[in-house]
């Protein structure tokens, strides 16, 4: 730690070599960054080659088998949580905050096994095509679509 500013041009000297220390930090982040988004484009680019129908898209084309599919799940649900709702809550609430994260976390098996048998049953994909099956198409299209554009603005912010 510097103590004595008389001289400025070893305050510079430090300030220029700190400078060139980050930069050189910044442009591994940026670097790493750039080939984890490359990558994630080629895979995706990969898989879209992989899909003819719209089965294809939603399901993998029945290759994925249950075990598969649930970890997929499961670590869908359980990245959004605790990127965005388990790390505010707790610092919202403290330690209340936790226990809705618990209480998402019993809850989402229950419903999606309550309703993951009728949808198949069906023949549909989401909840929104099992409303629209039941219900006026049109206005629950419009709803399910500013829904999920809701969502989505959120998960952006953070």
């Amino acid at each position: 730690m510097i103590t004595d500013f008389t001289d400025a041009g070893t305050l510079g000297t430090i300030q220029a070599k700190a400078a060139d220390e980050g930069s050189g930090h910044q442009v591994l982040t940026i670097s790493l960054f750039a080939l984890f988004v490359a990558i994630t484009l080629g895979i995706t680019i990969w898989a879209s080659r992989q899909n003819r129908t719209a089965a294809d898209f939603y399901a993998g084309g029945r290759s994925f088998t249950g075990m598969q599919n649930g970890f997929a799940i499961g670590g869908d649900y359980m990245s959004a949580a605790s990127f965005l709702g388990i790390s505010a809550a707790v610092m919202v609430g403290g330690f209340d905050g936790l226990i809705y994260s618990i209480g998402f976390l019993v809850g989402w098996p229950v419903v999606t096994f309550l309703l993951a048998e009728r949808l198949r049953n069906l023949g549909k994909f989401t909840f929104a095509d099992v409303a629209s099956y039941r219900l006026q198409q049109a206005p629950i299209r419009m709803l399910s679509a500013v829904g999920t554009l809701t969502v989505v603005a959120f998960y952006l912010i953070a």
